[in-house]
């Protein structure tokens, strides 16, 4: 089982033990989602380093691997570009149906009664959102906190996706989990808009009016930036009227392009590539340049004692 999964059953198994209609103890539940998150990533990085040392490695790359695994273990690219990709295959064949049931892994909206031009535009929704979700947040985290960085943001995502939206059981328990990934996600949501900027900079002017123009609008200060990128670099509409388990909720316009079509999917899915791509090779030089840092760093402590006991002896 992946470890993400084994983690959202023991979440699961939690909350049936904490669970209360209050905002208390929905804080205590993130609090020990997030703990788990931190320990699992210090326990990667202990356990990266014995091998290290185990097999005589230089503790810089021992390091690095250890956040190359928990940086494997958070991302999830690959299964969201795959979703995506499946449900504009059906749509490709005529086949609504199971692009309807193909669309449930990616959005909560009801999609029951979404035709083509709906299903296309909450396929691309979520595309836009999940880049930072599932690509970008983890890399930047893993980029300024190492592995514990990146295992503790998947762990708060995980608490959102699982308690952080509105219904009668989460409306309180799950709001500390919600305001923890707002507040995770807020930095490398922007960052995810600049990356498209640079991946598509032809569209860069029209991005940034997008973003600073219709983002806000949003009811998520985070997906509202990277919806409002993506749509102005495919040049598309999105937002509108979603139905959540019955209940209909209208979000505003973003973007001033045509209706979403089936093809456009597969352009969502190029673009978070693209920005994929583009974020990995950033954070994998911030990484080796932090490292490098403090390789440096613990040079020169070793040069100033062995510079001190020389003095001692000559003493």
């Amino acid at each position: 089982m992946h470890p993400v999964r084994l983690f959202g059953r023991a979440m699961e198994h939690l909350e049936g033990l904490l669970w209360h209609d209050g905002v208390s103890r929905g804080a205590a539940y993130a609090a020990s989602g997030t703990m788990i998150g931190v320990l699992s990533g210090q326990a990667l990085g202990h356990l990266g380093e014995a091998l290290g040392r185990r097999l005589r490695c230089p503790r810089s790359v021992a390091v690095t691997a250890s956040v190359a695994a928990a940086t494997y273990l958070a991302v999830g690219g690959q299964s969201l570009h795959a979703s995506a990709s499946s449900v504009a295959a059906a749509l490709d064949t005529g086949d609504v149906g199971s692009a309807r049931l193909g669309l449930r892994s990616l959005v909560s909206r009801d999609t029951n009664d979404l035709d083509t031009t709906e299903i296309a535009r909450a396929a691309v929704e979520s595309v836009a959102e999940n880049t930072v979700d599932a690509i970008v947040a983890p890399l930047v985290w893993a980029a300024a906190l190492g592995a514990a960085g990146t295992l503790q943001y998947r762990a708060v995502n995980t608490l959102d996706a699982m308690v952080g939206y509105r219904s009668p059981r989460y409306e309180k328990f799950g709001r500390a989990s919600a305001r923890l990934d707002d507040a995770e996600g807020w930095l490398p949501a922007r960052i995810t808009a600049v990356l498209v900027m640079l991946v598509r900079p032809r569209s860069a002017p029209e991005v940034l009016r997008c973003v600073l123009r219709d983002a806000p609008a949003h009811p998520s200060p985070n997906a509202g930036v990277s919806e409002a990128a993506f749509a102005a670099a495919l040049g598309v509409r999105l937002g509108g009227m979603n139905r959540y388990e019955g209940v209909s909720e209208h979000r505003g316009k973003i973007g001033e392009g045509r209706e979403c079509e089936p093809e456009d999917i597969g352009r969502s899915v190029r673009l978070s590539r693209d920005v994929a791509t583009a974020a990995a090779l950033i954070a994998g030089a911030a990484s080796l340049l932090s490292l490098g840092r403090r390789a440096s760093r613990g040079s020169q402590a070793s040069l100033q004692d062995t510079c001190s006991l020389q003095d001692t002896c000559s003493l």
